[in-house]
């Protein structure tokens, strides 16, 4: 029987013992939601953190006024900023090389969107002890459909580089 992406995210964190951070934004907890439904997740979840306004992201996260200004919530730099923050809430807990944060800001839809920003536009951060990356997607679906295609595009990242590679995408 094939296990699901949830189960291999908390069989390969355990193995390599490092701990999940998440900060979720147009996901609202959904990523959180998945890794939790499975037994014995408190082994390796750590936080979730739902930032959705500019104000969460600032004071719960770290993200930078500037960067928000400058790039918006919906960028790369802002995911970035974010799955850092993620990770450094735990710093008092655990070693930062124990932890891996994710991070995740779009716009579901069915409004929100410019043309330079699409809704269904997606930005996923990954910050690690071996590297920060962020990744752009894209949806096609409506709201509903644009925030489970986020967290989903999260997870298999997530497994990436679980399953070593350096740079997930590769």
């Amino acid at each position: 029987m094939a296990i699901s992406i949830e189960q291999k995210i908390g069989n390969l964190l355990q193995k390599k013992g490092l701990k999940l951070c998440l900060a979720e934004s147009c996901t609202g907890g959904l990523i959180a939601n998945k890794i939790t439904n499975i037994p014995g997740s408190s082994e390796y979840f750590v936080s979730g953190i739902v930032a959705y306004s500019y104000e969460a992201k600032e004071k719960l996260l770290g993200v930078k006024k500037q960067t928000l200004m400058d790039h918006g919530a919906v960028s790369r730099e802002t995911v970035l900023e974010m799955a850092a923050g993620a990770r450094n809430s735990m710093i008092p807990f655990f070693a930062l090389d124990q932890l891996v944060g994710v991070s995740v800001s779009g716009i579901a839809g069915p409004g929100g969107g410019m043309p330079e920003k699409p809704v269904g536009l997606v930005w996923i951060g990954l910050s690690t002890p071996t590297g920060n990356w962020a990744y752009q997607f894209i949806g096609t679906g409506n709201r509903i459909q644009n925030k489970r295609y986020s967290a989903r595009k999260a997870l298999l990242l997530l497994v990436k580089y679980l399953e070593g590679y350096e740079k997930p995408n590769d």
